[in-house]
């Protein structure tokens, strides 16, 4: 074992060839997570809604659905999946985008997230080399995922993913991987609060919620990762992008509704991960 990561540190070629085969696996994983995690939720609020509001009848009993039962089934016509027909992005080539039983279309967006779930792996590779923190890194870029994903198809940012991504941050940095134990504290905390005090402002003013508590949860959870310096950074792409799709989203919907603003902010963490203090280093001329 010893004589493999010896052999992935010194010859780049292997480690990034590694990394990309296990992103793509990842990716295929993120797949589910991002398809069951909101059906996961929902079905737990049904089962807290019946033992509050009538505790006294049974459970309504139904497959409890996790994220590695019941085995993936097309969507159309329920059959199994078998491993052979999940191999990341080569499966969806070889039945050309089809289900291997029904025939019925597979969406492109499975084989396109494997690919930006591995693009996005390897490019930390780039940034970080063979380190304890591209390690930590390509787990942060696989939660990043995972919520921009849920987010973008819900509005939803689930505390088990948001609040472990902050638990991560913080118990890495209190080993000062990214930052130091005192800037990763700061940063959670800061994180939070300059989005509530945007939230409420709004509220107060329109007597509209502009954003969902799981954005604040979400921001922190980066603070924790890199402290409070890049918040600003993060705060500034992830509004700016989020104004020109939000425009955009105006023009084309009839109905003003509303969009989610969690992607943007997890896009923008992860730039700032990578390169923001060379964007800052830029922007105040240093």
């Amino acid at each position: 074992m010893q004589e493999i990561i010896s052999s992935l540190i010194n010859t780049p070629t292997a480690l990034y060839f590694v990394v990309g085969v296990f992103s793509l696996c990842i990716g295929s994983f993120l797949n589910v997570v991002i398809y069951r995690t909101p059906k996961m939720m929902e079905q737990e609020w049904r089962t807290d809604c019946q033992l509050l509001l009538h505790p006294e009848q049974p459970i309504i009993d139904e497959t409890k659905l996790t994220l590695s039962k019941p085995a993936s089934t097309c969507p159309k016509c329920n059959s199994v999946i078998h491993w052979y027909q999940n191999i990341p992005v080569v499966s969806w080539l070889v039945l050309r985008g089809k289900c291997g039983t029904c025939h019925n279309p597979i969406s492109i967006r499975y084989p396109a997230i494997e690919l930006l779930t591995a693009m996005c792996a390897l490019i930390v590779v780039a940034v970080f080399g063979p380190t304890i923190q591209m390690l930590f890194g390509l787990v942060l870029t696989y939660i990043l995922i995972a919520l921009t994903f849920i987010d973008f198809d819900t509005q939803l940012l689930p505390d088990r993913y948001t609040l472990t991504l902050a638990a991560l941050g913080l118990g890495i940095n209190s080993y000062a991987i990214y930052t130091s134990p005192t800037a990763a504290i700061w940063g959670y905390i800061i994180g939070f609060l300059c989005l509530w005090v945007v939230y409420y402002l709004f509220k107060l003013i329109t007597g509209k919620e502009g954003m969902g508590y799981g954005d604040f949860k979400l921001l922190a959870a980066l603070g924790a990762w890199m402290g409070p310096l890049l918040l600003p950074l993060i705060v500034l792409l992830s509004s700016f992008v989020g104004a020109i799709i939000g425009i955009i989203l105006l023009k084309i919907r009839k109905e003003n509704q509303p969009f989610a603003f969690g992607p943007y902010i997890a896009i923008a963490g992860w730039i700032a991960f990578l390169w923001g203090e060379q964007i800052m280093k830029i922007y105040l001329g240093n």
